[in-house]
């Protein structure tokens, strides 16, 4: 059988390191906000090229305090992709905002830089883009119309871990990058986790003060603040992960290049872009019977999956909420995409069975 994922083995490489870095934040106790976090945040933050790194308990929290940190009122509008992840626009929700959805480019699956301008408003407030499967939006454009509208850019960019459009990274683009560090990212930790990244100072220390009860003095709390703070063993674990990032990244780019070059013309595959660097969380490809498609895969012992089954729009938390927006691409999308194997554990040998077995179906 040929795994989709399996996060034990993408793991496994660095069993080592993890075990002397639990016994030593274990010995030093110190288990929250302490140096193993002070010294990820830096190192995260010089990753990406960013003046700040503020690690969080989770990515959809990178995304409700970034909002939260802009006091926006209640029923202000930020655009946000009809095609992502639902956690996208459960932050602005959770905010009391309105997602004002835009469809993608469906070459990129990524937000359409040419349909935004079409739904900004007077409420409009911030545009919110996601970097989705690893590849880059058109920051170029996005940063241009909103600083032409004065509106704020947040980046999802919880699949783009060193994604990067003409040499500037995922999270450095916007006024704000939110990071998820889900077990099953490029940068994953062994629990949930997450980061903001920023160059604003003020952002920066509202952010730090927001993720610790309002607070940065203890027993002191100046805001109504929340509790959402990257641990120190998750912290531990991902500086030994961030060393090898680029090899992870490096590693699926090749299995990538396998597909694109080899998979026949009945499918769909990513588009690649001069100026772009995909870092393929997900490889997805499309095809107009998936779902046979899909059961033809798992009778050949190959496991799949699908980002995302069901768009958001037709969620049945999003009713009364996205009713009667633009996603009938989005719609496109989540009912022909097929996830394939493409984990840092795949060797290439099992993706060149996968894509025999694609060839012939």
């Amino acid at each position: 059988m040929i795994e989709y994922e399996n996060i034990g083995k993408v793991n496994a490489p660095f069993a080592a390191e993890y075990a002397t870095a639990f016994q030593e934040v274990m010995d030093s106790g110190w288990y929250i906000l302490g140096n193993k976090v002070k010294q990820f945040e830096s190192e995260f933050a010089a990753y990406c090229g960013t003046k700040h790194s503020i690690g969080l308990a989770n990515g959809l929290d990178a995304l409700i305090l970034a909002l939260k940190a802009y006091d926006f009122k209640p029923g202000d509008e930020v655009i946000v992709p009809s095609n992502t992840y639902i956690a996208t626009i459960l932050a602005i929700v959770h905010n009391g905002l309105k997602p004002i959805l835009v469809e993608p480019d469906i070459t990129t699956y990524n937000i359409d830089p040419k349909r935004i301008s079409e739904k900004i408003t007077s409420r409009s407030k911030a545009i919110l883009v996601v970097h989705l499967y690893g590849k880059m939006c058109a920051m170029d454009e996005i940063m241009s119309l909103a600083d032409s509208n004065g509106l704020i850019v947040i980046e999802d960019c919880a699949q783009a871990h060193g994604a990067h459009l003409n040499g500037k990274k995922a999270g450095n683009w916007g006024h704000y990058g939110a990071f998820s560090f889900y077990p099953t990212k490029n940068l994953g930790a062994l629990a949930d986790a997450g980061a903001a990244t920023t160059n604003d100072d003020a952002l920066a220390l509202k952010m730090s003060t927001l993720r610790n009860y309002g607070s940065q003095k203890k027993y002191y709390n100046e805001v109504v603040g929340y509790n959402s703070r990257l641990d120190e063993v998750q912290a531990a674990f991902l500086s030994i992960k961030l060393r090898r990032l680029d090899d992870i990244n490096a590693h699926k780019r090749s299995l990538a290049k396998m597909y694109l070059d080899q998979l026949n013309d009945q499918f769909i595959k990513p588009i690649v872009q001069e100026g772009y660097f995909d870092v393929y969380h997900i490889f997805n490809i499309r095809h107009p019977k998936r779902d046979e498609l899909r059961d033809y895969l798992l009778s050949k012992d190959i496991k799949t999956d699908i980002h995302y089954p069901v768009a958001p729009i037709d969620q049945q938390a999003m009713k009364g909420i996205l009713d009667g927006q633009d996603s009938e691409i989005a719609r496109e999308i989540h009912a022909t995409t097929l996830s394939l194997p493409i984990s840092f554990f795949h060797k290439k040998e099992e993706i060149q069975t996968v894509i025999d077995a694609l060839n012939a179906f």
